[in-house]
Formats: structure tokens, sequence, C-alpha cells
């Protein structure tokens, strides 16, 4: 089973979209805080990330860095509400596989989640 975690700082949209998630098949979890992506990952197997880009603190954009420059070999689709082509562009140079914007819809999430979780096999 593919797992996949929620990184927001919302979550009310975590524990939602959490179990949606694990209602079609998926092992999911969430964090809202980008300091706890690191110590989740590193106990745990992730497939792909979920990935908000404005969190208090560190961003989004820190993980994108950090999972870029460590090499880990973790898919990330970016979910925000500040949704504009320079976050895309630099999301896209710093691996980020697709960009969604929120509210999202849950059809076009799920597809998105699968062609990204396809295209790394």
């Amino acid at each position: 089973m593919e797992s996949i975690l929620i990184v927001d700082d919302d979550i009310n949209l975590c524990s939602v979209l959490s179990e949606e998630l694990v209602e079609i098949g998926y092992n999911s979890n969430f964090v809202t805080n980008a300091d706890d992506v690191f110590k989740f990952i590193s106990n745990n197997k992730v497939d792909l990330l979920l990935l908000d880009l404005k969190m208090p603190g560190k961003d989004g954009f820190y993980v994108l860095n950090k999972l870029h420059e460590e090499l880990f070999d973790i898919k990330v689709i970016v979910l925000t509400a500040y949704a504009d082509v320079k976050s895309a562009i630099d999301s896209a140079r710093l691996g980020a596989a697709d960009f969604i914007s929120k509210p999202y819809d849950l059809d076009e999430l799920i597809i998105t989640i699968r062609k990204v979780l396809q295209n790394e096999k």
C-alpha cells in the first residue's frame, strides 16, 4: 500500500484529506509543520508528499530544498492556496511533480496522485 504524507498547517484539511485518502486505499498520515516532515520520513516509508507552501515558520520551499539537497526519493505534489506561476516554476525546479491550487477538487487530486505515483514505477 502506497503511503502519502500530508504537510499542511490546517489540521482540519489534513484530517479530512487523510480520511479521504484512506477510504480509497492509501496509507495516509499528516504533519502540520516543516520540521516534523523530516522526523516522520526518517522513521516511516513515504511515497508521496502533499505539501503546502505557506506555513508558519519554515515553509514548503524549505521542505522542497531539503528533500532536493539530501536526495530523498519522495514524490511531491504541491497543494497550496497561494498558487502563482513563480511558485509553480520554483516548485518544479526543486523537484515537485505537480502543483494543485486550493481549494482542491478531490477527483482531480486523486487523478494527479495516481499519475505521479505510477510515474515512479
